[in-house]
């Protein structure tokens, strides 16, 4: 049964998420400035300024609410997430402060699901404390993030794992407590079981950063890029180090990857609506041609056309987070929301570029500048097409669903042929 109603008492944590994020967290974004100082635990000023934060949200009972009951978390369902999601979309920093940072997130998820109680203890406690980062080593530089292509492998010496290769765009592997490495340990398997998941500490020797890569937005001066390009030289890791078993290393990733990709929807949401804000807010306080920006059609136009692709982005997120639930609680018969979600991964990069690159419009030149968030933002939109699988990769897998449950023509004309149809009529 579908349903719009929030519960009261949730509606009232989303009230004072909202008021929180904007007049505590989103000032963090201006005095802690850059893509990787959320994930920088060693900067004792900015932990310092986020651990009072941190600790009103706990007293709230809205920390690490990504997992579910059955995995130590307090299983708010993914339609409460989708909505607490959209206002922490609002602020770079907000994640963290919340506890639902990603790769963090899905990180956490694979290891309470795979994970060992030793492992747990030992990774997962201090990740969903916050005392720690992660990250998640997937992708290659020959391969993008195509695992059929991957070449960086592991091969078994004993009771531990040798591997050896490259790995490329590690985010925040620079400040990460441990690696998950996806690399080839089982090569004449079927492509997708080919790949077994290891957690591989950070100061594991072998480990190397070749570059931290920087990406649109990042200052070219100094050495500010998250994105590791990381060579594994012959590491060594003990057997237990496995998430999974062998051959499973595809599995465990579908397994964080889903959750990650309609988390990243619902935050844009929020930011998309941010943006919206101060197009609205421009638009009510400049003047041009003699009169205010509202009162031009064109602006009108702009303003019309973002409210409206949002509205149906956020709707396609919340229908996605509503069957997903529906599903793990048994109330539908199990069909995959795997659809769904790849039409939200698609949907996301094209509705915040395109609401994003107008809010810069209205603003004109200084929309262009850094003395306003959109420029960075924009910046943002190309990596939201290719995190976690590029756009074209989700549009065929949903062309592929909807081609498999589709019909055929029943004889020579399409069904919809109009004489046929007159006839049998």
């Amino acid at each position: 049964m579908w349903s719009f109603d929030t519960d009261p008492d949730f509606q009232s944590d989303l009230d004072w998420m909202l008021e929180f994020v904007k007049r505590e967290v989103e000032p963090l974004d201006y005095r802690f400035p850059g893509h990787g100082a959320p994930y920088d635990v060693s900067n004792k000023e900015s932990r310092a300024a986020i651990r009072p934060l941190q600790e009103q949200v706990k007293a709230r009972g809205l920390w690490a609410c990504h997992l579910g009951p059955q995995l130590g978390g307090p299983g708010y369902g993914q339609v409460k997430l989708a909505l607490m999601n959209e206002i922490l979309g609002r602020a770079y920093w907000a994640p963290t402060v919340f506890g639902t940072a990603a790769p963090d997130t899905g990180n956490a998820e694979i290891l309470a699901m795979f994970g060992t109680e030793e492992q747990k203890a030992l990774y997962l406690q201090p990740l969903m404390d916050g005392d720690i980062v992660s990250c998640f080593s997937m992708t290659e530089p020959q391969a993008g993030a195509d695992p059929k292509e991957f070449v960086c492998r592991a091969w078994q010496e004993g009771d531990e794992w040798v591997i050896d290769g490259e790995k490329w765009f590690s985010s925040n592997a620079r400040y990460a407590a441990f690696l998950i490495a996806m690399v080839v340990t089982n090569p004449e398997n079927p492509p997708h079981g080919r790949m077994s998941m290891f957690i591989v500490p950070s100061d594991t020797p072998g480990v190397e950063i070749l570059r931290n890569v920087k990406v649109m937005g990042d200052d070219h001066a100094g050495d500010g890029g998250i994105h590791g390009y990381i060579r594994y030289n012959k590491v060594r890791v003990p057997a237990d180090a496995m998430l999974g078993l062998p051959g499973e290393g595809f599995k465990v990733a579908q397994a964080r990857l889903g959750g990650g990709r309609v988390h990243h929807a619902m935050r844009t949401v929020g930011k998309c609506q941010r943006a919206l804000d101060m197009m609205v807010e421009r638009a009510n306080s400049r003047r041009s041609q003699g009169k205010l920006l509202a009162e031009h059609q064109f602006v009108q136009g702009m303003i019309a056309d973002s409210a409206i692709e949002l509205e149906q982005f956020r709707l396609l997120v919340m229908k996605t987070a509503w069957v997903i639930d529906e599903v793990e609680h048994g109330r539908t018969p199990a069909v995959s929301p795997r659809t769904l979600i790849a039409m939200c991964k698609v949907q996301m990069a094209k509705v915040y570029h395109d609401i994003v690159q107008r809010a810069i419009q209205l603003h004109g030149s200084l929309g262009v500048t850094l003395e306003l968030p959109l420029a960075e933002w924009w910046g943002g939109a190309m990596s939201l097409a290719l995190a976690d699988g590029p756009t074209e990769v989700h549009k065929v897998q949903v062309a592929k669903a909807l081609l498999k449950r589709g019909a055929t023509a029943p004889g020579l004309f399409p069904s919809e042929h109009i004489p046929t149809r007159m006839a049998a009529a």
